[in-house]
């Protein structure tokens, strides 16, 4: 992977946009990470879909979380976000496949949806509710898959991916997530809407250090401190910066890191992308008994609907006999 060995100026910069994973490094800091703005990529999920407002919201901070967790896997596979929970939202399901297709869904109550709209209840933490947060790594067929898995007890979406770090992986982690609904009008009168959100995620990866046992608590107090210095410059940001356009990541990461030296790497494109195909379903009907085929006939046909991008697919049940 090229890397930009300059320290980041605002002139002349090749700024990645919309819909790119920025990996960036601040080795004065011992600190790393990547950032995220997504824009066309989201926007046609959730227009897709159509949910209510405070269910896209929700699932959009969650395809942020996934993009910036997914991204960091350095081989073909999926990194799987999934929650199971007791709030109006009982489900959300995001899926990254390397090197750069997302796809997601929800699932909802409409009544109690509904009533917790009425009653101003639409923090992410409150439409999810006490439950789960499955987060898998699935490297292939013929390799083991890796699960962590995460209560969710009432606690932010941010809060939860640092907590999840601290004790799978015991890396200090600081997450960033922000969404909006953005509104454009043009010269002729005209207006566009569309969803943004972005997100910053810096994690603590100090270098090994050298010198004998006596160094080892002046080492540890420098650490201690670069990664205060970390918690303090990312607690700055706000919302809006993280999905402003006219920010993008590499300003947002100079304007936190320029008196250290921050680096960045290639960007990383994010793309709209169901793995769904015709001929996986049909594989799937094809393992189907006789009795499943005809519970699955209406009307003299078998539709799928994929639960990620909304596509219909229809087969004649007479290609799924099974000879029985």
């Amino acid at each position: 992977m090229a890397q930009k060995t300059e320290t980041i100026s605002l002139g002349g910069l090749p700024f990645a946009g919309d819909d790119a994973v920025v990996p960036f490094e601040v080795a004065d800091l011992d600190a790393r990470g990547r950032a995220l703005q997504l824009g066309a990529a989201l926007d046609s999920i959730l227009e897709r879909h159509n949910y209510p407002e405070p269910v896209s919201r929700l699932l959009a901070e969650a395809i942020v979380l996934t993009v910036l967790l997914g991204s960091s896997l350095k081989f073909e596979g999926k990194f799987i976000f999934q929650t199971r929970s007791d709030g109006p939202v009982d489900m959300l399901v995001c899926d990254f496949a390397t090197p750069s297709a997302i796809r997601a869904y929800a699932r909802f109550d409409e009544t109690r949806l509904a009533e917790a709209v009425r009653g101003n209840r639409t923090s992410p933490e409150e439409l999810l509710g006490k439950g789960t947060l499955a987060l898998t790594v699935d490297q292939g067929a013929h390799m083991q898959r890796y699960q962590g898995i995460v209560a969710l007890d009432g606690s932010s979406l941010e809060d939860i991916a640092h907590n999840y770090f601290q004790q799978s992986e015991q890396i200090p982690t600081q997450v960033k997530l922000a969404v909006a609904w953005l509104v454009e009008r043009h010269s002729n009168g005209t207006q566009k809407e569309s969803w943004r959100a972005g997100g910053l995620l810096a994690q603590f990866l100090p270098h090994s250090g050298t010198g004998g046992s006596g160094d080892e608590v002046a080492r540890k107090t420098v650490r201690e401190d670069h990664w205060r210095e970390v918690l303090a410059l990312t607690g700055t940001i706000e919302s809006a910066e993280l999905t402003d356009p006219l920010v993008g990541a590499e300003r947002l990461l100079y304007r936190l890191f320029h008196e250290h030296g921050v680096r960045v790497f290639e960007p990383q494109k994010v793309e709209d992308q169901c793995s769904c195909s015709r001929e996986k379903i049909r594989d799937v009907l094809s393992g189907f008994t006789t009795e499943e085929v005809a519970e699955s006939t209406k009307d003299g046909r078998i539709s799928v609907t994929c639960e990620f991008c909304s596509t219909t697919y229809d087969f004649d049940p007479k290609d799924f006999s099974n000879g029985e």
